[in-house]
């Protein structure tokens, strides 16, 4: 008798939880949003600067010479898509921009933490905060991001959206977008990066500074990009052949990408704890 009475409680919530996010985005299409109209012109990083002690030898410069080379998503190849959906937005080419069902779960785990750590975001909704919106935590800016992610989707297509998003993402310093990536640590365009390079592509920009393969924390990237490997397995991206080849797949990174990096050791530890302080947006473009 109490499975039926259990399953009401559930619908019942769940039916709840769905008028309140329509309330929501009702509330949303009132308030002032960014004009998408404008979204080609896109925010450009400020510069910020690392000094020695003496406050006049510049150790390194954030975001001097931004190294950003667009490319048309067909001349990207598959690896590099396949991995970055499989980590970042498995339901990609089926959802609208938002998925109710992980706004939902974000939602409940926030509510029995007590804070707003969890988001849910799609790569629509990570585009949109990283472009038209800043990346503080708070229920105004998130509804927001699920309106404006909801109208992107409207007026570009999918594979408009992952080319944006695929060429913008930061992966440490000013290297930006998957082309100037692959270029960098691997000395080859990203149609020709392994599965495992890929992967470890598509872990480094979720932070950068953390997973940069040239800090201290190169053990958890690693992992994250065992983790996109198994996600790439679980999705049919690759045979089983392909991830046992790609996870056991020696990396090696080219050491140029830092070299124009004074006192290394010093400027990731500095990175690392600007990033952990302050946060990616403060620290590349505040």
């Amino acid at each position: 008798m109490k499975r039926p009475a259990n399953k009401k409680i559930v619908l019942g919530l769940c039916a709840l939880l769905f008028l309140f996010m329509g309330s929501v985005l009702a509330w949303a299409s009132l308030m002032n949003l960014p004009d998408l109209s404008n979204f080609e012109s896109r925010k450009i990083a400020n510069s910020s600067k690392i000094l020695d002690r003496t406050g006049q030898v510049v150790l390194y410069d954030i975001n001097q010479g931004v190294r950003r080379s667009e490319i048309p998503l067909i001349d990207m190849g598959e690896n590099i898509k396949n991995a970055s959906i499989a980590i970042e937005d498995e339901h990609f080419y089926s959802h609208n921009g938002i998925r109710p069902t992980s706004i939902i779960r974000a939602m409940l785990v926030n509510l029995t933490k007590g804070d707003l750590s969890q988001g849910g975001s799609t790569i629509t909704q990570q585009i949109i905060k990283n472009t038209l919106l800043n990346t503080k935590k708070t229920i105004p800016r998130k509804v927001k991001e699920w309106v404006l992610a909801l109208n992107l989707e409207k007026q570009f297509s999918k594979d408009q959206i992952l080319e944006i998003y695929l060429n913008d993402n930061p992966y440490g310093g000013t290297i930006y977008g998957v082309e100037e990536a692959s270029e960098a640590f691997f000395n080859k365009h990203v149609k020709d990066a392994t599965i495992a390079e890929s992967a470890y592509l598509a872990s480094i920009p979720k932070a950068p500074t953390y997973y940069s393969p040239f800090g201290k924390h190169k053990e958890q990237l690693d992992s994250r990009k065992n983790t996109v490997l198994k996600k790439m397995l679980d999705l049919g991206y690759i045979t089983p052949e392909q991830y046992q080849g790609a996870k056991s797949e020696v990396v090696v990174f080219n050491t140029q990408a830092q070299n124009s990096i004074k006192a290394p050791h010093f400027v990731f530890y500095i990175l690392d704890y600007l990033e952990q302080k302050y946060g990616q947006d403060v620290m590349e473009s505040g």
